[in-house]
């Protein structure tokens, strides 16, 4: 019983820890979106923790539109983490 117990918090710390991975990837976005002035404490720290969470996939669909390609680009790194993280959350609860 506290085996099952100990793999589902653990499940949910790693569902968690991928659900805020996606949301940096999400404000990442947003701020992007809405023109955010790229000189701001808060911006640089959010793009320092967003652009190595994105691993791969800035460039790989190189897009003309700059808002689209931050869109597409941050947007699959975000639903990646989701997935990942609930991928491996329901290994571990087993």
């Amino acid at each position: 019983m506290a085996t099952r117990t100990a793999s589902g918090t653990a499940a949910r710390v790693i569902q968690l820890v991928g659900a805020v991975f996606a949301l940096i990837e999400v404000i990442y976005i947003l701020l992007i979106l809405f023109g955010a002035n790229g000189a701001n404490a808060f911006v640089q720290f959010i793009k320092s923790l967003a652009e190595p969470l994105a691993l791969f996939w800035p460039g790989l669909f190189p897009i003309a539109n700059h808002d689209l390609n931050v869109i597409v680009n941050y947007g699959l790194a975000a639903i990646f983490w989701v997935v990942v993280a609930g991928i491996i959350a329901r290994v571990v609860a087993r």
